[in-house]
């Protein structure tokens, strides 16, 4: 199936007149399936850059992160897992740093796009590949790392009216996508300060991601390690829109071709945190991801990097002012860990 196949907005288009609008997250999932399934999106020929292919040196502190972990827990045996993991760059670059650290974990890569599994393959030969998180081994501990995982996880959309709160839904007329307000919700599905919201108002929730974080947390509580999620997001909840369509490295409709675009909307870190703590993990964060870098050592790491590559200085710095100061802020690190683990490098 080509990326410019007709089928998916022939097939949504086909849904939609059978049963009617579907929920936003429901159209997102099909959406981003196709999307993903069908190509490469990274790199500047792609939609989209993303942290390890913007610097080696943010895929080494990972993997530094990962190794200093499993060493002050005693050096159990464990498993290195990454949810989503693009191209395989962050876990070819983290596996490097922790090979140099005395660390070899087993490598298990959580995707289900053929196209980019056959991109890992190339950096990481030797994987296990998982379609989700229940296969993961429970042989060992779990040092699970998730970035820009949770951002293109399916999401619900609630719109406060005057009616109440309802589900927002996606429509089709004329084979034109539009989002429409729908069914009510019951009103324990709102966190009690947002119920009284002015109309027009929007929620957001991802009941896909607290899934994924609970069951995560459990295997973390009875097995031992860690997760590290790393996404643009905020501490909420809050009030606002943030479903957003990327496409050549710009803003796109989300409700235009469908499978063609990547959707995404930011991460809500305390709801994710709250899931990990009733999954049974503790909660570490979240930190704005240049804070976590600085204090992993990013400066020191550039610097070193640098003085082997003289003539790389300036792309070195220009990579690290990306990192730290361009998505510095809007991009938040949050930890989980098994109750007996240690404090994670870089968290208060």
């Amino acid at each position: 199936m080509s990326g410019s196949d007709p089928a998916l907005p022939e097939r949504l288009a086909r849904a939609i007149a059978l049963a009617g609008p579907m929920p936003v997250s429901q159209f997102m999932a099909a959406a981003n399936a196709h999307y993903y399934a069908t190509r490469d999106p990274l790199g500047t020929a792609g939609d989209f850059v993303t942290a390890p292919e913007i610097s080696q040196m943010f895929g080494e502190l990972v993997g530094l992160w990962c190794a200093d972990l499993w060493d002050r827990a005693g050096r159990p045996r464990c498993h290195w897992v990454e949810l989503g993991p693009g191209r395989g760059t962050l876990a070819a670059d983290a596996r490097r740093a922790m090979t140099k650290a005395g660390f070899e974990p087993t490598i298990h890569l959580v995707e289900t796009s053929p196209t980019l599994r056959t991109a890992q393959a190339e950096r990481v030969p030797d994987a296990t590949w998982h379609d989700t998180v229940d296969t993961l081994p429970t042989d060992g501990a779990l040092l699970v790392v998730a970035n820009e995982f949770f951002d293109a996880l399916p999401i619900r959309q609630l719109v406060a009216t005057p009616a109440g709160w309802r589900e927002r839904l996606v429509a089709c007329q004329d084979t034109l996508f539009l989002p429409i307000a729908g069914r009510p919700v019951p009103d324990e599905v709102v966190p009690a300060p947002l119920r009284e919201a002015a109309p027009g108002s929007v929620l957001e929730v991802s009941p896909a991601a607290v899934a994924v974080v609970r069951t995560l947390a459990a295997r973390l509580a009875a097995q031992g390690g860690a997760l590290l999620a790393i996404d643009y997001g905020h501490e909420g909840p809050l009030l606002g829109e943030t479903l957003q369509a990327v496409r050549g490295h710009g803003f796109a409709n989300p409700y235009e071709t469908p499978g063609e675009v990547d959707l995404s909307a930011h991460v809500d870190f305390t709801t994710l945190a709250a899931a990990g703590q009733a999954g049974g993990a503790v909660a570490w964060g979240p930190v704005e991801q240049g804070e976590w870098l600085v204090k992993l050592g990013i400066d020191a790491r550039a610097a070193a990097l640098a003085r082997a590559a003289p003539d790389r200085s300036e792309a070195l710095v220009a990579d690290r002012a990306r990192l730290v100061q361009g998505m510095g802020a809007l991009f938040k690190a949050l930890a989980l860990t098994a109750p007996a683990w240690p404090h994670p490098a870089g968290f208060a």
